[in-house]
Protein backbone atom coordinates (compact mmCIF):
# COMPACT_ATOMS: atom_id res chain seq x y z
CA UNK A 1 0.00 0.00 0.00
CA UNK A 2 1.23 3.39 -1.22
CA UNK A 3 2.13 5.63 1.91
CA UNK A 4 0.58 9.02 2.24
CA UNK A 5 2.42 12.16 1.43
CA UNK A 6 3.10 14.85 3.84
CA UNK A 7 0.87 17.75 3.66
CA UNK A 8 3.11 20.57 1.44
CA UNK A 9 4.57 23.20 3.12
CA UNK A 10 3.41 26.38 2.29
CA UNK A 11 5.10 29.66 1.66
CA UNK A 12 4.91 32.19 4.50
CA UNK A 13 6.34 35.34 2.45
CA UNK A 14 4.45 38.37 3.12
CA UNK A 15 1.44 37.79 -0.10
CA UNK A 16 1.91 41.59 -1.98
CA UNK A 17 -1.38 43.15 -2.40
CA UNK A 18 -3.48 43.01 -5.67
CA UNK A 19 -6.01 40.74 -7.36
CA UNK A 20 -4.91 36.46 -7.93
CA UNK A 21 -6.28 34.88 -10.87
CA UNK A 22 -6.09 31.50 -9.70
CA UNK A 23 -6.46 28.09 -11.65
CA UNK A 24 -7.98 25.27 -9.48
CA UNK A 25 -8.22 21.60 -10.28
CA UNK A 26 -10.70 20.33 -13.27
CA UNK A 27 -11.18 17.55 -11.39
CA UNK A 28 -8.18 15.49 -9.17
CA UNK A 29 -7.62 17.85 -6.40
CA UNK A 30 -3.83 16.86 -6.57
CA UNK A 31 -3.35 18.95 -9.72
CA UNK A 32 -3.14 22.64 -7.83
CA UNK A 33 -0.34 24.00 -7.64
CA UNK A 34 1.53 24.91 -4.16
CA UNK A 35 1.52 28.52 -5.00
CA UNK A 36 -2.02 28.01 -5.66
CA UNK A 37 -2.09 27.29 -1.72
CA UNK A 38 0.39 29.86 -0.74
CA UNK A 39 -2.27 32.55 -2.11
CA UNK A 40 -5.49 31.09 -1.26
CA UNK A 41 -4.14 30.76 2.78
CA UNK A 42 -3.32 34.52 2.54
CA UNK A 43 -5.49 36.36 0.51
CA UNK A 44 -8.55 38.62 2.19
CA UNK A 45 -11.46 37.39 -0.21
CA UNK A 46 -11.74 35.03 -2.49
CA UNK A 47 -14.24 35.50 -5.53
CA UNK A 48 -15.58 32.28 -6.55
CA UNK A 49 -18.40 31.41 -9.19
CA UNK A 50 -19.94 29.02 -6.31
CA UNK A 51 -18.76 28.74 -2.58
CA UNK A 52 -19.68 25.51 -2.11
CA UNK A 53 -17.37 24.08 -4.98
CA UNK A 54 -14.75 26.37 -3.46
CA UNK A 55 -15.38 25.60 0.22
CA UNK A 56 -14.82 22.48 -0.43
CA UNK A 57 -11.57 22.57 -2.49
CA UNK A 58 -10.29 24.69 0.68
CA UNK A 59 -11.53 22.51 3.06
CA UNK A 60 -9.80 19.62 1.83
CA UNK A 61 -6.40 21.69 1.87
CA UNK A 62 -6.72 22.74 5.77
CA UNK A 63 -7.53 26.51 4.57
CA UNK A 64 -10.24 28.75 5.42
CA UNK A 65 -10.87 31.96 3.62
CA UNK A 66 -13.75 34.14 3.61
CA UNK A 67 -15.59 33.81 0.63
CA UNK A 68 -18.32 36.19 -1.89
CA UNK A 69 -19.69 34.58 -5.00
CA UNK A 70 -18.85 35.75 -8.32
CA UNK A 71 -20.40 34.42 -10.96
CA UNK A 72 -22.54 36.09 -14.17
CA UNK A 73 -25.36 37.11 -11.82
CA UNK A 74 -23.05 38.23 -8.40
CA UNK A 75 -20.39 40.23 -10.26
CA UNK A 76 -22.08 43.16 -10.53
CA UNK A 77 -22.71 43.50 -6.71
CA UNK A 78 -19.18 41.41 -5.70
CA UNK A 79 -17.48 43.39 -7.87
CA UNK A 80 -17.50 47.06 -6.32
CA UNK A 81 -16.21 45.36 -2.63
CA UNK A 82 -13.22 43.07 -3.90
CA UNK A 83 -12.77 46.46 -5.60
CA UNK A 84 -12.99 48.77 -2.23
CA UNK A 85 -10.72 46.22 -0.76
CA UNK A 86 -7.98 46.53 -3.29
CA UNK A 87 -7.85 50.23 -2.77
CA UNK A 88 -7.54 49.97 0.56
CA UNK A 89 -4.06 47.45 -0.26
CA UNK A 90 -5.98 44.17 0.19
CA UNK A 91 -5.29 40.90 -1.39
CA UNK A 92 -8.29 39.16 -3.45
CA UNK A 93 -8.22 36.05 -5.24
CA UNK A 94 -10.41 35.12 -8.07
CA UNK A 95 -11.40 31.40 -9.17
CA UNK A 96 -13.87 29.63 -10.58
CA UNK A 97 -15.47 25.93 -10.24
CA UNK A 98 -12.86 24.39 -12.19
CA UNK A 99 -9.92 25.59 -14.07
CA UNK A 100 -8.45 28.59 -15.26
CA UNK A 101 -10.81 31.78 -14.24
CA UNK A 102 -11.65 33.79 -17.30
CA UNK A 103 -11.89 30.96 -19.59
CA UNK A 104 -15.73 30.74 -20.82
CA UNK A 105 -16.10 31.87 -16.99
CA UNK A 106 -16.93 35.11 -15.57
CA UNK A 107 -14.46 37.93 -14.64
CA UNK A 108 -12.78 39.77 -17.15
CA UNK A 109 -14.54 42.94 -16.30
CA UNK A 110 -12.93 42.72 -13.04
CA UNK A 111 -9.56 42.50 -14.13
CA UNK A 112 -10.27 44.97 -16.41
CA UNK A 113 -11.63 47.45 -13.58
CA UNK A 114 -8.41 46.58 -11.47
CA UNK A 115 -5.72 46.79 -13.92
CA UNK A 116 -7.28 49.96 -15.34
CA UNK A 117 -6.96 51.12 -11.95
CA UNK A 118 -3.43 50.53 -11.38
CA UNK A 119 -3.60 47.84 -9.02
CA UNK A 120 -1.50 44.48 -9.39
CA UNK A 121 -3.13 41.61 -10.95
CA UNK A 122 -1.21 38.38 -11.10
CA UNK A 123 -1.79 35.44 -12.65
CA UNK A 124 -1.35 31.85 -10.83
CA UNK A 125 -1.77 29.38 -13.94
CA UNK A 126 -2.85 25.46 -13.53
CA UNK A 127 -5.54 23.27 -14.80
CA UNK A 128 -7.64 24.31 -17.53
CA UNK A 129 -9.67 21.99 -19.67
CA UNK A 130 -8.68 23.80 -22.68
CA UNK A 131 -5.10 23.13 -22.19
CA UNK A 132 -5.24 19.62 -21.32
CA UNK A 133 -7.53 18.09 -24.04
CA UNK A 134 -5.57 19.55 -26.27
CA UNK A 135 -2.25 18.20 -25.10
CA UNK A 136 -4.03 14.33 -25.13
CA UNK A 137 -5.70 14.81 -28.13
CA UNK A 138 -2.96 14.12 -30.60
CA UNK A 139 -4.54 16.87 -33.19
CA UNK A 140 -2.04 19.64 -34.62
CA UNK A 141 -1.13 22.08 -31.98
CA UNK A 142 0.54 24.62 -33.57
CA UNK A 143 -2.18 26.77 -34.27
CA UNK A 144 -5.72 26.57 -32.26
CA UNK A 145 -9.16 28.51 -31.63
CA UNK A 146 -10.83 28.24 -28.31
CA UNK A 147 -14.83 28.92 -29.55
CA UNK A 148 -16.15 28.26 -26.10
CA UNK A 149 -19.78 26.96 -26.21
CA UNK A 150 -21.28 26.71 -28.80
CA UNK A 151 -25.37 28.14 -29.56
CA UNK A 152 -27.75 25.83 -27.57
CA UNK A 153 -30.21 26.06 -30.46
CA UNK A 154 -29.51 23.92 -34.20
CA UNK A 155 -30.34 26.66 -36.06
CA UNK A 156 -27.78 29.31 -34.37
CA UNK A 157 -25.55 26.41 -33.85
CA UNK A 158 -24.98 25.56 -37.75
CA UNK A 159 -24.54 29.23 -38.51
CA UNK A 160 -22.42 29.42 -35.82
CA UNK A 161 -20.14 26.74 -36.88
CA UNK A 162 -20.43 27.93 -40.50
CA UNK A 163 -18.26 31.10 -39.38
CA UNK A 164 -14.99 28.59 -38.41
CA UNK A 165 -15.70 25.65 -41.04
CA UNK A 166 -12.62 27.11 -43.22
CA UNK A 167 -10.32 28.29 -40.27
CA UNK A 168 -7.03 26.46 -40.22
CA UNK A 169 -6.17 26.16 -36.83
CA UNK A 170 -7.84 22.98 -34.42
CA UNK A 171 -10.89 24.19 -32.90
CA UNK A 172 -11.67 23.71 -29.38
CA UNK A 173 -15.27 23.74 -27.47
CA UNK A 174 -16.85 23.57 -24.50
CA UNK A 175 -19.98 21.37 -24.43
CA UNK A 176 -22.47 20.18 -21.76
CA UNK A 177 -23.32 16.26 -21.80
CA UNK A 178 -27.16 16.96 -22.44
CA UNK A 179 -26.37 18.55 -26.03
CA UNK A 180 -23.18 16.37 -26.72
CA UNK A 181 -25.37 14.53 -29.77
CA UNK A 182 -26.85 17.56 -31.34
CA UNK A 183 -24.02 19.68 -31.53
CA UNK A 184 -21.60 16.76 -32.94
CA UNK A 185 -24.46 16.40 -35.58
CA UNK A 186 -24.59 19.83 -36.61
CA UNK A 187 -20.55 20.06 -36.41
CA UNK A 188 -20.50 17.02 -39.04
CA UNK A 189 -23.36 18.57 -41.15
CA UNK A 190 -21.46 21.99 -41.38
CA UNK A 191 -17.62 20.86 -40.82
CA UNK A 192 -17.67 17.86 -42.50
CA UNK A 193 -18.43 14.14 -41.34
CA UNK A 194 -14.50 13.00 -42.31
CA UNK A 195 -13.32 16.01 -40.39
CA UNK A 196 -11.19 14.25 -37.90
CA UNK A 197 -12.18 15.15 -34.19
CA UNK A 198 -11.90 14.32 -30.53
CA UNK A 199 -14.34 14.42 -27.74
CA UNK A 200 -12.82 14.44 -24.61
CA UNK A 201 -14.67 13.45 -21.03
CA UNK A 202 -14.47 14.18 -17.54
CA UNK A 203 -10.85 15.12 -17.79
CA UNK A 204 -8.55 14.05 -14.97
CA UNK A 205 -10.59 12.60 -13.17
CA UNK A 206 -12.25 8.75 -12.44
CA UNK A 207 -13.81 8.25 -15.82
CA UNK A 208 -11.76 10.47 -18.30
CA UNK A 209 -11.92 9.22 -21.40
CA UNK A 210 -11.10 10.21 -25.03
CA UNK A 211 -13.25 9.54 -28.37
CA UNK A 212 -11.47 9.94 -31.35
CA UNK A 213 -12.55 9.12 -34.59
CA UNK A 214 -14.22 11.69 -37.55
CA UNK A 215 -17.20 13.23 -36.77
CA UNK A 216 -19.73 11.43 -38.08
CA UNK A 217 -18.99 8.82 -36.75
CA UNK A 218 -18.85 10.39 -32.93
CA UNK A 219 -22.46 11.53 -33.97
CA UNK A 220 -23.30 7.99 -34.41
CA UNK A 221 -22.12 7.16 -31.23
CA UNK A 222 -24.41 5.36 -28.89
CA UNK A 223 -21.78 6.02 -26.03
CA UNK A 224 -21.92 10.04 -26.92
CA UNK A 225 -25.66 10.81 -26.66
CA UNK A 226 -26.00 12.55 -23.28
CA UNK A 227 -23.20 11.19 -21.52
CA UNK A 228 -22.64 12.39 -17.89
CA UNK A 229 -19.54 14.90 -17.38
CA UNK A 230 -17.85 17.83 -18.61
CA UNK A 231 -16.71 17.85 -22.74
CA UNK A 232 -14.30 19.07 -24.39
CA UNK A 233 -14.79 19.03 -28.51
CA UNK A 234 -11.76 19.01 -30.42
CA UNK A 235 -11.51 19.15 -34.40
CA UNK A 236 -8.96 18.73 -36.72
CA UNK A 237 -7.95 22.20 -38.81
CA UNK A 238 -10.22 22.78 -41.87
CA UNK A 239 -9.28 23.81 -45.71
CA UNK A 240 -9.63 27.00 -46.83
CA UNK A 241 -12.24 26.33 -49.45
CA UNK A 242 -14.15 28.64 -51.69
CA UNK A 243 -18.18 28.97 -50.37
CA UNK A 244 -20.13 27.37 -52.55
CA UNK A 245 -23.78 28.79 -54.18
CA UNK A 246 -25.33 25.60 -51.72
CA UNK A 247 -23.57 26.59 -49.27
CA UNK A 248 -24.80 30.34 -49.02
CA UNK A 249 -28.53 29.30 -49.19
CA UNK A 250 -28.28 27.03 -46.56
CA UNK A 251 -26.29 29.95 -44.19
CA UNK A 252 -29.09 32.19 -45.70
CA UNK A 253 -32.28 30.06 -44.47
CA UNK A 254 -30.62 29.76 -41.14
CA UNK A 255 -29.88 32.85 -40.07
CA UNK A 256 -33.43 33.67 -42.14
CA UNK A 257 -34.98 32.07 -39.37
CA UNK A 258 -34.43 34.40 -36.45
CA UNK A 259 -32.97 37.70 -38.35
CA UNK A 260 -34.51 39.74 -41.34
CA UNK A 261 -33.04 39.80 -44.79
CA UNK A 262 -30.66 42.49 -44.25
CA UNK A 263 -29.01 40.92 -40.90
CA UNK A 264 -29.42 37.68 -42.37
CA UNK A 265 -27.29 38.66 -45.07
CA UNK A 266 -24.54 40.52 -42.96
CA UNK A 267 -24.12 37.51 -41.00
CA UNK A 268 -23.55 35.20 -43.39
CA UNK A 269 -21.31 37.70 -45.39
CA UNK A 270 -18.98 37.91 -42.65
CA UNK A 271 -19.13 34.09 -42.43
CA UNK A 272 -18.81 32.83 -45.50
CA UNK A 273 -17.02 36.08 -46.72
CA UNK A 274 -19.20 36.32 -49.76
CA UNK A 275 -20.40 39.67 -51.25
CA UNK A 276 -23.35 41.56 -48.81
CA UNK A 277 -25.09 42.77 -51.76
CA UNK A 278 -25.47 39.26 -53.58
CA UNK A 279 -26.72 37.86 -50.17
CA UNK A 280 -29.05 39.91 -50.02
CA UNK A 281 -30.75 39.49 -53.07
CA UNK A 282 -31.09 36.10 -52.37
CA UNK A 283 -32.07 36.46 -49.06
CA UNK A 284 -35.13 37.86 -50.82
CA UNK A 285 -35.52 35.57 -53.52
CA UNK A 286 -35.72 32.87 -50.78
CA UNK A 287 -38.67 34.93 -48.87
CA UNK A 288 -40.21 35.05 -52.03
CA UNK A 289 -40.08 31.92 -53.13
CA UNK A 290 -41.74 31.01 -49.74
CA UNK A 291 -39.03 28.65 -48.32
CA UNK A 292 -38.78 29.90 -45.00
CA UNK A 293 -40.64 28.91 -42.19
CA UNK A 294 -43.66 31.61 -41.04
Amino acid sequence: MARALPPPILDDAPLAPGLYVVATPIGNLRDITLRALDVLKQVDLVLAEDTRVTGKLLQAFGLKAALERHDEHAAERARPKAMALLERGGRVALVSDAGTPLISDPGYRLVREAAAAGHNVVPIPGASALLAGLSAAGLPTDRFLFVGFPPPKSAARRTFLTEFAGVRATLVFFEGGSRLADTLADMAAVLGPDREAVVAREITKLYETFYRGPLGTLAADPKLDAPKGEIVILVAPGRETEATAADADTALRDALARLKPADAAAEVAKALGLPRRDLYRRALELKDLGELKP
